[in-house]
C-alpha cells in the first residue's frame, strides 16, 4: 500500500478518544458488577449506572444544554457527582466540579468566569452557599444558572425546590425526564474540552480554570491502571475529592476494570477502616493528611486490616514516624507528584520504609503519559547536568497536559513555553535518571550563599514529636541577609519553647538551614487546606519571632 493509502486507511479506522466510551463497555462486560456503593444503603450495578447516565445526558439536552456549555457542580463525593462525570460529556457539555469549601465570593467569581453556565447541580447541604453566590452574581448583573438540587438519597429534603427561586427540579426528577435509549454525543474532536478544574489559588490570586480534553482524560485514565497498580474489579474508596482534578481521573478509571466505587460524604479514620473491612477496599488516594488521620486514629476506630491496602498521597509528606506507623498498620504508601495542570499526579513511586537514602523523600522517576520530564536552567533553557546538585526548574510535555487556562490566554502562554509546561518547581536531576524536587521556586531561600529548600526544613520540623504542622519562609534581616523563618503549630495538649525547636533543628540540619526565628500559631490555609505562604510573608512584616 502507498503512504496515501495507509493514511486514508488509518483515518477510516480511528475515532476520537474519550473516556465516556468506557462506561458503555463496562455495562456490557461488567454489567452485573457493583459500580457504586454509598452510605451502606445505595448501590448500583454498572448496567444501572450506564442507563442512569444516559437518562441524565438526555435530560440535560432536553433542558437546552448546548455543545461545550459549562455545567457546574457543588457536591461532596456522592453517586450523583460521579454520574455527572459521564452524563455531562455524553450530552456534549463540560463539567466543572467545584470545591465545596470555597468562599461564596470566590464561588461567585468562578461561576461568572464559567459563563455560559446554564445549569448548576448543588447538594442539599450546600444550597445556602450557592444562593449567597447567586446574590453576588445578581449584583453584578450576571444571570445565575438554574439549580438542580441533589437531595439526600434515603429521604426527601425538608424543603421543596419551589421554595428556592433559581431551582427548577431536583436530581431524581431530572433523571425521570431522560430517555434510556439516548445516543451519547461523542466528541467530534478528541481535543474538545471535557471538564474545567480550578487550581487551589495558593498564591493569593483567583483560582485558574484548567481545561481538560477528552483525549487527555482518556489517556490518563488508561495510564492510571498501571500507575496505581489497579487490578480487575478493584475496590476504590473515595477519599480524594472529585473536585480535585476530577478525582485524579478515577471516575473514568473504574469502569475500565469493572471495579467498585465506595462513595463517602465525609472522610474519617473510622469510615476508612470500616469500609476496608466491609467492602474489601483495595485502593484510596488523597492529601497527605489522610496518613496523619490513619496514624492517629483512636483504638476504637481501627482494627487490624484483613489485607494490605494501597494508598497514594500527593503533597507535602508527613513525618517519617507517621509513614512508618501507617505502613505498620497494613498500608502500602505511594507518593505522587503532579498538579491540576497535569490531571493530578502523573508520577507515582512507592515509599520505601527501609531506605536510608534522603533523596527518596522527594524523588520521582518516569511517567507513562509525559513523553519528556526534564530540569532546565531558567536562564539558558538547557537541561541541567544529572549530578544531583545543579538546581533548575522542573518542566514537562506530553499528552496528559492541560489544554490551557479558561479565558486566560496570557496565563496559558506564561505556563507553556516552547511546548514545555513550566511547573514553578525547582529540582535536580540524579545520575540514575530520576528527578528530586527541592522546592517551589518562590519558596526557595538563599542563606549564606547556599540554596535552602523550605520543604527540607519543614520535614525536619515535622519530625519533632510535639509539632503538628510547620511552614518555613525566607526573611531578610536589617542587613538584607535572608534567613529561615518558621511558623509552628503544636499538637493538641503540647507545649514547647522557641529554644527547644531551634535546638532540634540544629541537631538535624546544617547551620545555614536552621530557622533563626520561630513563631507559634495556626498556619494560614486556603479552602483546600494548602498553606498560604504569601500570608506568612505578610505576617512577618508586622510580627517578630524570638531571635536566637
Amino acid at each position: 500500500m502507498s503512504e496515501e493509502d495507509l493514511v486514508e486507511c488509518s483515518l477510516r479506522n480511528t475515532m476520537p478518544l474519550s473516556p465516556i466510551t468506557f462506561l458503555e463497555q463496562a455495562s456490557t462486560v461488567y454489567g452485573d458488577n457493583l459500580s457504586i456503593i454509598f452510605d451502606h444503603t445505595v448501590s448500583f450495578s454498572w448496567r444501572q449506572t450506564y442507563h442512569r447516565c444516559l437518562k441524565l445526558a438526555s435530560a440535560l439536552v432536553n433542558l437546552g444544554l448546548s455543545h461545550n456549555d459549562n455545567v457546574a457542580a457543588l457536591a461532596p463525593n456522592i453517586p450523583a457527582l460521579y454520574e455527572l462525570h459521564f452524563g455531562v460529556p455524553m450530552a456534549g457539555g463540560v463539567l466543572s466540579a467545584l470545591n465545596t469549601q470555597l468562599d461564596v465570593a470566590v464561588l461567585a467569581l468562578i461561576l461568572e468566569q464559567l459563563e455560559p453556565c446554564k445549569i448548576m447541580f448543588v447538594d442539599y447541604q450546600l444550597i445556602d452557599s450557592a444562593l449567597k453566590a447567586f446574590e453576588i452574581l445578581s449584583q453584578r448583573k450576571c444571570k445565575p444558572p438554574h439549580i438542580v438540587l441533589m437531595p439526600c438519597y434515603d429521604q426527601e429534603p425538608s424543603f421543596s425546590v419551589k421554595d428556592i427561586p433559581p431551582c427548577t427540579l431536583n436530581y431524581n426528577e431530572l433523571l425521570a425526564t431522560g430517555q434510556n435509549d439516548f445516543e451519547p454525543l461523542k466528541p467530534s474532536n478528541e481535543c474538545n474540552p471535557i471538564s474545567v478544574n480550578y487550581t487551589s489559588g495558593t498564591t493569593g490570586i483567583l483560582p485558574k480554570g484548567v481545561v481538560y480534553s477528552h483525549k487527555g482524560t482518556c489517556l490518563n485514565s488508561l495510564a492510571a491502571i498501571a500507575r496505581f497498580e489497579m487490578k480487575q474489579m478493584a475496590v476504590f474508596l473515595w477519599t480524594v475529592d472529585m473536585f480535585r482534578c476530577n478525582g485524579w481521573c478515577f471516575p473514568w478509571v473504574m469502569p475500565l476494570i469493572g471495579g467498585t466505587n465506595i462513595c463517602l460524604r465525609n472522610v474519617s479514620a473510622k469510615g476508612i477502616f470500616d469500609a476496608i473491612h466491609r467492602y474489601k477496599v483495595t485502593h484510596f488516594c488523597g492529601a497527605p493528611t489522610l496518613l496523619d488521620m490513619i496514624a492517629n486514629a483512636s483504638p476504637t476506630d481501627h482494627r487490624p486490616l484483613p489485607h494490605r491496602v494501597n494508598v497514594t498521597v500527593a503533597g507535602v509528606l508527613p513525618p517519617t514516624h507517621v509513614l512508618n506507623k501507617v505502613s505498620e498498620l497494613g498500608f502500602d504508601v505511594n507518593i505522587g507528584y503532579g498538579m491540576t495542570e497535569t490531571y493530578g499526579p502523573f508520577i507515582i513511586r512507592p515509599w520505601n520504609p527501609t531506605s536510608d537514602d534522603e533523596h527518596t523523600k522527594l524523588n520521582y522517576g518516569m511517567s507513562e503519559v509525559m513523553q519528556n520530564v526534564d530540569v532546565k536552567d531558567p536562564k539558558t533553557n538547557e537541561s541541567t547536568p544529572p549530578d544531583g546538585k545543579t538546581i533548575g526548574e522542573i518542566v514537562f510535555k506530553g499528552e496528559a497536559l492541560m489544554m490551557g487556562y479558561l479565558k486566560n490566554p496570557q496565563a496559558t502562554e506564561e505556563a507553556i513555553r516552547g511546548g514545555w509546561y513550566m511547573t514553578g518547581d525547582l529540582g535536580v536531576r540524579q545520575p540514575n535518571g530520576s528527578i528530586t524536587m527541592k522546592d517551589r521556586a518562590k519558596d526557595m531561600m538563599y542563606c549564606e550563599g547556599e540554596a535552602v529548600s523550605s520543604l527540607e526544613v519543614e520535614a525536619v520540623l515535622l519530625n519533632h514529636p510535639k509539632v503538628l504542622k510547620a511552614a518555613v519562609v525566607g526573611r531578610c534581616d536589617e542587613y538584607l541577609v535572608e534567613t529561615p523563618f518558621a511558623i509552628v503549630e503544636l499538637r493538641e495538649g503540647c507545649s514547647a519553647t522557641v529554644e527547644e525547636i531551634i535546638k532540634f533543628c540544629e541537631d538535624n540540619l546544617a547551620s545555614h538551614m536552621v530557622p533563626r526565628c520561630v513563631l507559634f500559631g495556626d498556619l494560614p490555609v486556603n479552602s483546600t487546606g494548602k498553606v498560604q505562604k504569601f500570608r506568612i510573608r505578610e505576617k512577618i512584616k508586622t510580627e517578630s519571632g524570638v531571635t536566637q
